[in-house]
């Protein structure tokens, strides 16, 4: 029996219309495999939207998203709207997004493949294993915390402000999320904050630390965000699951990423208690290369199978992608960010269909 999905798919700018096409087709092939019709319905976020609309997130497209059983987005942003007033840039469009779906658990793999050791900065023995996964919190901390702006003093001087923020409730259920992704995984969790100096994260330590007795088959450790970071480059292969805030774990994500030899390679998933998730590579818009079809499609493809694992109960579907990319980069196909000598470069469009050849 054919099941059947509504996704919404959001483009947005720079490499995110190509980036997303591959996927698309990719994803139309899958479903021919298993059984799966996508009804796919596209909408306008990031400065795509900011020119059709003037808003960075118009309210049709959050409807669209809400009434989806998951969501697809490209990337965001660009120089273009980089002078734009906060509220009207693009990156507003994604945290409103976040918050208007309640995505508070963001999941970021960072696995290096074999075949791209060699593509990583670091040595091999020091990357050769490497598997973590990031579970950042996503609708608190400072991105959302109140209050915040650049006020003007009473001296005249411009002060600005922003505050990192967060209750209880809101670490708890993170706290949760990090547990029992730990316990899937090799039963390790690291907590990372700065308790030694925010009150904020001494809040957040005593939290984890408490629920930690829910979950006594998980080894819990905790590491300041300064010394998390050098860790991560010294010795990554010492973790398994870090949990941590929303700035704090945007950073860490992003430098475990460059692990593995390219952030065009990562995908990550934003999950809420009941509403459809967000499914994303790390990357950025990369503007600079926009429409020259040379941009890596692979982590988009890697989201679509984190939306099949995660956000559709499809894992069968999500494993054969998966196993796809390894042996698409085993035969020696690469695009230009992971290109390396005797290897076959290909571009966009064309990774999409040697990916689609070899699933099938």
């Amino acid at each position: 029996m054919t099941k059947q999905y509504n996704i919404t798919l959001l483009p947005g700018d720079g490499i995110g219309p190509e980036i997303m096409s591959v996927t698309v087709e990719v994803l139309k092939t899958i479903g021919k495999l298993f059984e799966i019709d996508f009804n796919f319905t596209e909408a306008l976020i990031g400065g795509a939207a900011i020119d059709a609309t003037s808003q960075p997130l118009p309210p049709e497209t959050l409807s669209i998203c809400r009434n989806s059983d998951a969501v697809l987005l490209a990337a965001i942003g660009g120089y273009k709207w980089d002078n734009l007033p906060r509220a009207q840039r693009p990156e507003t469009g994604l945290l409103q997004l976040r918050a208007g779906l309640e995505l508070f658990a963001n999941l970021r793999p960072a696995t290096i493949l074999p075949q791209l050791i060699d593509a990583s900065t670091l040595k091999p023995e020091v990357v050769e294993g490497v598997d973590i996964m990031v579970v950042r919190e996503l609708t608190g901390g400072i991105y959302f915390g109140q209050p915040k702006g650049i006020f003007t003093t009473e001296t005249g001087q411009s002060r600005g402000v922003n505050t990192m923020a967060y209750t209880d409730g809101e670490i708890d259920r993170i706290a949760k999320v990090g547990f029992e992704t730990a316990q899937k995984r090799q039963g390790k969790l690291c907590s990372v904050d700065k308790a030694n100096v925010l009150d904020v994260s001494q809040l957040w330590r005593d939290r984890i630390t408490k629920i930690a007795s829910d979950y006594p088959d998980v080894e819990l450790s905790h590491l300041y965000v300064d010394n998390a970071a050098m860790q991560l480059v010294r010795a990554p292969k010492q973790f398994d699951t870090i949990v941590t805030g929303n700035m704090f774990g945007d950073i860490l994500s992003d430098a475990a990423a460059m692990l593995t030899g390219s952030i065009g390679m990562l995908p990550s998933a934003s999950l809420g208690s009941s509403s459809p998730g967000v499914f994303e590579p790390v990357h950025g818009s990369a503007p600079d290369i926009a429409g020259s079809d040379i941009a890596n499609p692979l982590a988009m493809i890697l989201s679509a199978a984190m939306m099949l694992r995660y956000g559709l109960n499809e894992p069968a579907a999500a494993e054969k992608i998966e196993k796809t990319v390894s042996n698409v980069l085993s035969d020696g196909y690469r695009t230009g960010d992971i290109m390396s000598s005797g290897m076959k470069q290909l571009g966009c469009r064309a990774m999409g269909e040697k990916f689609r050849e070899f699933l099938n």
